[in-house]
């Protein structure tokens, strides 16, 4: 008799043991709770940053500035390119027109002459037996 109750309570175990339901979780009751946080994932977009780099080192010279205002945004960053000029990006980017971008050159181009050196090398002597 009493392996038969062991059996039927291994059956029910089993048999109730693969099923997990799932529901929501109620965190209110009686207990004063029952507010919901409301997550607002699409809040109004504003934002402005900038940054910089000046790095006599190794020559590495950036800036860049950029708003946005809702589906607006404008910025500009500017960098040293290896021949010593400066290119500065200003751009906008919008729904009605989509992006948009000046780039502006200045200062003067300048090129290394590039150095020659007249080195001999002596070849070493080759021995076949």
């Amino acid at each position: 008799m009493f392996s038969k109750i062991i059996a039927i309570a291994t059956f029910l175990a089993v048999a109730r043991g693969g099923i997990v339901d799932y529901a929501s979780q109620s965190l209110g009751g009686s207990y004063g709770g029952g507010h919901e946080h409301h997550v607002d994932y699409y809040a109004y977009p504003k934002y402005e940053f900038k940054y910089g780099v000046q790095d006599p080192h190794t020559g590495d010279h950036k800036t860049q500035h950029e708003v946005r205002d809702g589906d607006v945004v404008k910025g500009s960053y500017s960098l040293v390119e290896p021949d010593g000029t400066t290119r500065t990006v200003h751009y906008t980017a919008d729904d009605h027109n989509g992006f948009n971008a000046v780039v502006e050159k200045s200062g003067q181009a300048f090129h290394q002459a590039p150095v020659y050196t007249n080195s001999i090398v002596a070849a070493e002597p080759y021995y076949h037996h």
